[in-house]
């Protein structure tokens, strides 16, 4: 029964952080699909993009253009440089 289960579930391939920013790159073996999905936590923002195979890796590079080129909203506000 586990391995029915994690089919539902997606997988996540790669993750990295950044000021506020998580990007996540996630595939589902069920429907063989791979989506992008960035949470943005300083602008309190959240979307997630799929992806083609041969390009999930620069979509996960890149995740605002891919989103931008595929119709996905998002908000691009002005944010406040970090200085270290």
């Amino acid at each position: 029964m586990q391995a029915a289960t994690t089919e539902l579930f997606p997988r996540e391939l790669a993750f990295r952080a950044g000021d506020g920013v998580e990007v996540s790159l996630f595939w589902r073996p069920r429907t063989n699909r791979l989506t992008v999905c960035v949470v943005d936590t300083r602008g309190d923002d959240l979307f997630e993009v799929e992806v083609a195979s041969h390009a999930a890796l620069d979509a996960f590079e890149h995740p605002y253009a891919y989103a931008a080129a595929g119709g996905v909203g998002f908000r691009a506000g002005a944010r406040e440089p970090v200085y270290a």
